[in-house]
């Protein structure tokens, strides 16, 4: 729709609407901003982006400090990895909106495999999908799966526009990925929250799966997805095969560790 169209729709003035357009949407009533949704069609996500572009400045600021805590400290609450351990069927882990891959359980860590971290910053799957040339073997649906991560991405900056962490990650990808700029100039905005997925795993092959993405309340900004197969279903015996793997390498490692301390000793 053209911009009077739209201001019409929303019972504005083209003037105003056009001032709202440019960016300067502080001081903006609910009201105002849920005629331009309507207008605009909005779903659940574009509605919050729009909100969260709306908020006054301390309101940033105190999301700000929040999303400051967002990263590998927040992951330390023995709880939290028990909750990850007591799942054995499939994959579950913790990620921020960043999409930094904070802890997982057995099979989560056997399924990212190469995606887990080299020991200098954390895993982060919107940097495995854009500049790692295995993503695009695991997500044979890449499109989509760089599509869902640059949303994800612009989502967390409309939600936190000062997470410096953000801006780093999101001039990385953009300096480095011609896909990722294309995208991110989109402005598309999602909440990742359930759905299906298919990966072509370095060691069991080919999966098909249905995650289910679940926002912590006690520690906002992080959320838990699991994934399962469908019983019965050849994932869910590849699902088993990885775990089968994950135990032996496991096993081998501890061996190994256990060698060097006797040879240290």
């Amino acid at each position: 729709m053209r911009r009077g169209e739209v201001a019409t729709l929303a019972g504005l003035s083209v003037e105003y609407y056009t001032r709202l357009e440019r960016g300067d949407l502080a001081g903006a009533s609910e009201q105002v901003l849920d005629s331009i949704a309507r207008a605009l069609q909005l779903d659940d996500a574009e509605r919050a982006h729009l909100a969260h572009l709306a908020e006054p400045e301390d309101g940033t600021t105190r999301l700000n400090r929040r999303a400051a805590r967002v990263g590998p400290d927040r992951t330390r609450r023995p709880s939290l990895q028990w909750m990850l351990d007591a799942v054995t069927a499939g994959p579950a882990f913790i990620r921020n909106g960043r999409m930094d891959l904070l802890a997982a359980n057995r099979l989560a860590r056997a399924f990212y495999v190469d995606v887990l971290p080299d020991g200098r910053r954390p895993a982060n799957l919107a940097r495995f999908a854009f500049l790692d040339s295995a993503a695009r073997r695991f997500y044979p649906d890449w499109d989509e799966a760089a599509d869902i991560a640059a949303a994800i991405l612009r989502t967390e900056a409309g939600r936190v526009p000062h997470d410096r962490d953000l801006h780093d990650l999101v001039g990385e990808l953009s300096t480095r990925s011609q896909e990722f700029r294309t995208r991110w100039a989109r402005h598309d905005v999602r909440h990742h929250g359930s759905g299906t997925k298919r990966f072509d795993h370095p060691v069991v092959g080919e999966l098909t799966v249905a995650y289910e993405g679940l926002e912590l309340v006690a520690e906002p900004g992080l959320v838990l997805t699991i994934y399962t197969a469908e019983p019965g279903s050849a994932s869910e015996e590849r699902f088993r095969l990885l775990g089968s793997w994950a135990a032996t390498e496991d096993a081998v490692s501890a061996a190994e560790s256990a060698g060097s301390d006797r040879q240290h000793r």
